[in-house]
């Protein structure tokens, strides 16, 4: 299949979920050497969990499929640009191949934050609307003191 089939799948499972009353109109759809190894759409409604978009839901999805959390060699296709969170998830998950539909801008105009999250992630800690705050402790520095000196990390 192409790229163009594959962001079709991404839309109809959108569809899906959102006509289900589960979540906005977002679908993603992951592949890999050609095959379909996970799929998700928008739970957010459903699951009243803010995580629960549609490329986190996919990325889940495929990893259980796969029994790994790296999704390496793996192409995610949704059908709007993933917000901030997706994004890094995708990061996350070691995929590196991303198509896409319609933007951010286009989240914006169906009523989505989309845009304001890429702006506001994009500005320095002291300006943005969450405020904030570095408190240290004791028990923080104990704790990368294990990590580092644990054998066998698997790290991600």
């Amino acid at each position: 299949m192409d790229h163009k089939s594959y962001l079709k799948m991404a839309v109809d499972e959108a569809l899906n979920g959102m006509r289900a009353g589960e979540g906005g109109p977002f679908g993603a759809i992951i592949t890999r050497d050609g095959k379909i190894i996970g799929r998700g759409h928008n739970t957010v409604l459903k699951s009243n969990d803010p995580t629960a978009h549609a490329e986190v839901n996919a990325i889940r999805d495929a990893c259980r499929h796969i029994m790994s959390h790296h999704l390496t060699g793996a192409v995610i296709y949704s059908n709007f640009e993933p917000c901030p969170m997706c994004l890094a998830a995708i990061y996350w998950a070691d995929i590196r191949s991303l198509f896409f539909c319609n933007g951010r801008s286009d989240a914006e105009k169906i009523g989505f934050m989309d845009k304001y999250l890429y702006h506001e992630l994009s500005k320095s800690e002291d300006q943005r609307e969450i405020k904030t705050s570095r408190i240290s402790v004791p028990e923080m520095e104990m704790l990368m003191e294990e990590w580092m000196g644990l054998e066998g990390k698997n790290l991600y």
